[in-house]
């Protein structure tokens, strides 16, 4: 569509009213004795974490990788428990405890240091589950819960774990990582750990696997309204399209090429529309040829390289009469969707709904914001 207000001419339109109405629909699913962790690390996966978790009105917490995504959150109001599980066990804990941030323990390093330092905090202790990444080994829980159970000044809300392959219901992983998580569980019960809080689901283990939502679920793709596995759908709204003006429209004769190296040439004389965006905002040059860009309800190839700054995108003879200033779609509503976008290119959607960056604006819609 032509676009009557001026825009920037790279713009990712994030739906609030998509983000509160997906947070909705995840928390009636999961019901009222299930907390619903929204995860807004990343930035929201892009999407602006405060705006979101603003957005998020019925999320009962909010998850991040980083203590400074958690200090972003709390110094914009935001009140309800934050939890970061990526954290410098050699940086001072004291700023994050003081700001009521949850830390996730994933090592006897990190449990040391909260010892030591006599601060009251809210922990989680992460456990390894087999994913064989951050989390206490199986050989540490003996001695992990023993102290954080002596350590007074330690609230330990419970375990926490994560899935490797719940993306793939037909996968017995779960049920062999649900197993270690029930025994670290019972053994820490056993040691005198109350461990009221636990949560082990990620966003397909929350939609597949409700018999391992514990207490609390941590949700992240399916807030942001993308399905984790295909096929599947919740009734969630995508909430963010990567839009751009159409700078111009240029005939290219048969046997003309477009872009660095040539690597493609028009079949028959036509037109090419010029997109002003490129890896250096977040496009890899390896999307070549796996793009559609949507303009005016229509699909249409991009084609040649993509460079630091813009694309090529082969109209054909222009039946539709594109012009210059019209919305191209990147992905979202009128284009490609991110998840189809995703399967094109060889990726998934998570990846691909962070990839606006560089002189992407990010406007909102559907809702208010400060």
């Amino acid at each position: 569509m032509s676009q009557s207000t001026v825009q920037p001419p790279l713009r990712t339109r994030v739906d609030l009213g998509a983000i509160a109405h997906n947070v909705s629909t995840i928390k009636d699913m999961v019901g009222p004795d299930v907390n619903l962790m929204a995860v807004v690390k990343a930035d929201a996966y892009g999407h602006g974490a405060l705006e979101v978790a603003r957005a998020a009105e019925r999320a009962d917490a909010f998850g991040v990788a980083t203590v400074a995504e958690a200090l972003e959150l709390r110094e914009g109001g935001i009140g309800k428990p934050i939890c970061a599980w990526i954290w410098n066990p050699e940086d001072d804990v004291s700023t994050p405890l003081a700001a009521r941030v949850d830390l996730a323990i994933p090592s006897l390093r990190h449990l040391g240091v909260l010892i030591e330092a006599q601060v009251p905090a809210r922990v989680y202790l992460k456990i390894e589950t087999g994913l064989h990444r951050a989390g206490l080994d199986p050989a540490e829980w003996e001695e992990a819960f023993a102290l954080a159970r002596d350590a007074e000044h330690l609230e330990v809300l419970g375990l926490m774990s994560h899935l490797a392959c719940a993306d793939e219901p037909e996968n017995d992983y779960t049920d062999f990582q649900a197993a270690n998580f029930a025994r670290a569980l019972e053994q820490a019960r056993a040691a005198g750990l109350e461990c009221p809080v636990n949560h082990l689901c990620n966003t397909p283990g929350t939609f597949t696997r409700p018999d391992l939502r514990y207490e609390q679920v941590r949700v992240g793709l399916g807030i942001y309204g993308l399905e984790p596995i295909p096929g599947q759908d919740h009734g969630l709204i995508p909430a963010m399209t990567w839009a751009a003006t159409t700078m111009a429209v240029k005939p290219i004769a048969a046997g003309e090429g477009t872009c660095y190296t040539m690597t493609w040439h028009a079949e028959r004389d036509g037109y090419l529309a010029n997109v002003p965006v490129g890896y250096a905002d977040g496009l890899p040059r390896a999307f070549q040829g796996k793009l559609q860009v949507g303009i005016g309800g229509h699909l249409y190839p991009q084609v040649g390289r993509v460079c630091m700054d813009q694309i090529a995108v082969d109209l054909g003879d222009n039946p539709h009469g594109v012009r210059p200033g019209d919305e191209a779609i990147i992905f979202g509503g009128g284009g490609m969707s991110a998840t189809e976008l995703a399967d094109a290119a060889g990726t998934i959607n998570y990846e691909v709904i962070c990839r606006p960056t560089g002189r992407t604006v990010r406007q909102y819609v559907g809702g208010t914001h400060a």
